[in-house]
């Protein structure tokens, strides 16, 4: 019976490094495969004043998008993403879009959702328009987001406000974070500077 445990116990751990092992292989595969249709440059989205933002602007950086929302159980985050611009400012760019597509938990719109996230939390990092980010209306930059035809990686799901979509220096997606991860947390500076291909 013991020997049996044993066993049992060892061809679980072998199969937990294997599986280990092929992710990080085919996550770096996947990598050295994507081309420009991959590449968040192709897209547009205009700020909360309605003027272009030029993403081209933001070649050798990486970006962090996340949907936001005025009354949310965490739009606290939005000290800890203006934490994030202040200390990593030269090595990321923060783009946030509103969004009321959660439980009506943004009834902002244009200039009051800018002053409400300036007077709380003091935010100077980029802030869109209102956006939809998931169902039939969803922005073009969403969609890429989460869909794996489009951003050559990833298929999921903007499941919550507060969702992070990590873009690397060369225009790939490359990492999704749930609303429970905090912009401040080692998940998301550890990527931040660390090499493109992470």
């Amino acid at each position: 019976m013991i020997n049996n445990i044993i066993i049992l116990t060892l061809f679980i751990t072998c199969v937990s490094v294997a599986f280990t092992l092929t992710t990080k292989k085919a996550d770096k595969n996947i990598l050295q495969s994507f081309d420009a249709k991959n590449s968040i440059y192709n897209l547009d989205i205009n700020d909360i004043t309605g003027k272009k933002i030029d993403l081209n602007k933001f070649r050798d950086k990486k970006i962090l998008f996340t949907n936001i929302a005025s009354k949310c159980g965490f739009t606290g985050q939005l000290k800890s993403l203006q934490q994030l611009h202040d200390k990593y400012k030269e090595d990321i760019i923060i783009i946030a879009s509103p969004s009321n597509d959660f439980m009506n938990q943004e009834p902002l719109q244009g200039k009051e959702i800018l002053n409400f996230c300036k007077r709380n939390y003091g935010v100077t990092f980029i802030v869109t328009e209102k956006i939809h980010v998931k169902g039939n209306k969803i922005h073009p930059l969403y969609a890429f987001l989460t869909n794996k035809e489009l951003n050559g990686w990833n298929n999921s799901q903007t499941s919550w406000n507060f969702n992070k979509f990590l873009i690397n220096e060369n225009g790939f997606l490359t990492h999704h974070f749930g609303s429970l991860v905090d912009p401040m947390s080692k998940k998301i500076t550890s990527k931040i500077s660390s090499s493109i291909t992470s």
